[in-house]
């Protein structure tokens, strides 16, 4: 355990129209992260308008009131700069880096768009990234192998009624049937200086930042009407195992596994995490160690959480089985070493690799600035903590190998599971022959477990 753990020193500031600014300087090199949150992500649409948020993120792209058309990218990167924008369950964000003294075009390109992104709003522009959400879809996850997985793992872990029952994308047809009105009105609704956080890290004055954030965002309207999200709460576990066999364009056979597990925020969540390092993390690790390395069964494995603050996160892996493997072997295998975490507990030395590992990634994801930006954000927007960001490592250091075990076995449940076997299009009888049981049951062994 290291004796010293770096701090980000940050001031954390409200403009009178409700929009929150958070600085770090960091007079390292000559670069600014400029990075927002919105409030608002696909757990925030209703049924028959999903796939807003994710809309919006291109929709952003298209000019406001002061920027043509794609404008903002030319300016950004004629600028020295890079920028992005992605959308997720929980929120959407848009981010620039820059060299520090171009700071103020990344603010007021991102004050342009928020106070008055609906002024270039035009049929012409919705009909037009509408086309492009289309084909993203049909790129990520459409005509991509495995690529259904994620939108049938939300499916099955989320019941209808939840809001991350539905893929961030959305539906289709929701998109073709979404009218100018339903998505000016989705903008009018969320994109408000009240439902946003400002952060800004890098070679910058605190002082400058928060009176160039007063000049280009000050006079944008809150709105006080945004909705509130009803209760998203739920059951910690499924219920039952749920099964579903896809045959699909694929190259070989592949487990895909999703479990139900504790809220992003929950101390319970941390052990997890280290879980998954103990399981997946590198050619160290458990499932590595055995499925590929020793009984060579599977070509590739993998475990990791999405963490969600809407009444469960999600933790998901996957097996690729190698060719002439039965995939029932493999999805043994794979189960049993969940299970054997929940039966005993790990070596101090696997401890002590998955905090070394979870360390190592902590510490070199806040070197950077963007990163750093990102996540001042991401916790001033899910808690109202942007404190966090130097209380997660100390967290993930201070797990025990009796709290790794205690939440392994809370979600590695055959009740809690839900198993996609996919298989190559076209079943033959020893295609059917090498499926496990596909009736939701256990085995006595892992019922008992």
């Amino acid at each position: 355990m290291p004796t010293f753990v770096p701090e980000v020193v940050f001031s954390d500031q409200r403009l009178a129209n409700g929009l929150r600014v958070i600085v770090a300087e960091d007079h390292l090199a000559p670069v600014v992260a400029v990075n927002v949150w919105y409030a608002v992500g696909s757990k925030h649409e209703v049924p028959g308008k999903t796939g807003f948020a994710h809309l919006f993120e291109h929709v952003m792209f298209q000019g406001s009131r002061h920027v043509a058309k794609a404008e903002h990218v030319a300016l950004i990167q004629a600028a020295g700069g890079t920028m992005n924008g992605s959308t997720w369950l929980d929120r959407t964000n848009y981010f620039e880096t820059l060299p520090a003294h171009q700071l103020e075009l990344g603010l007021w390109l991102e004050a342009d768009r928020m106070a008055t992104l609906l002024d270039a709003l035009s049929q012409e522009n919705l009909d037009n990234q509408r086309e492009v959400v289309k084909n993203e879809k049909r790129w990520s996850y459409d005509n991509r192998p495995y690529g259904s997985w994620q939108e049938k793992l939300q499916a099955h872990l989320f019941p209808p009624e939840h809001p991350y029952h539905h893929p961030t994308i959305g539906s289709m047809d929701d998109l073709d049937a979404a009218s100018l009105e339903d998505v000016s009105a989705f903008f009018r609704t969320y994109y408000a200086p009240n439902n946003a956080v400002l952060s800004v890290v890098g070679d910058v004055e605190t002082a400058d930042v928060l009176a160039a954030a007063e000049r280009y965002f000050g006079r944008i309207l809150a709105n006080p009407s945004i909705p509130p999200l009803g209760d998203l709460s739920l059951p910690p576990t499924l219920g039952s195992e749920h099964r579903e066999t896809v045959y699909d364009r694929v190259p070989l056979p592949r487990i895909h596994v999703g479990f139900r597990a504790p809220v992003f925020g929950d101390p319970r969540l941390d052990a997890l995490d280290l879980a998954g390092q103990i399981l997946a993390g590198g050619k160290g690790s458990r499932l590595n160690r055995r499925l590929v390395r020793e009984e060579r069964i599977a070509q590739d494995v993998t475990l990791f959480t999405l963490g969600f603050v809407g009444g469960a996160s999600v933790c998901a892996g996957w097996a690729t089985v190698r060719p002439g493997i039965d995939v029932a072997r493999v999805e043994a295998a794979f189960h049993e070493e969940l299970r054997r975490l929940t039966r005993e507990l790990v070596s101090d030395d696997e401890l002590a690799r998955a905090k070394a590992l979870t360390e190592a990634d902590e510490l070199g994801s806040l070197q950077r600035v963007e990163e750093r930006a990102d996540r001042l954000s991401m916790y001033a927007t899910l808690f109202d903590q942007p404190g966090l960001i130097n209380q997660m490592l100390p967290r993930y250091l201070a797990v025990t190998r009796e709290q790794i075990r205690d939440v392994a076995r809370s979600v590695f449940r055959v009740d809690n599971r839900l198993v996609l076997t996919y298989l190559p299009e076209g079943p033959s009888a020893d295609d059917v022959a090498l499926l496990p049981d596909g009736d939701g049951q256990a085995d006595d062994e892992e019922a008992a477990a």
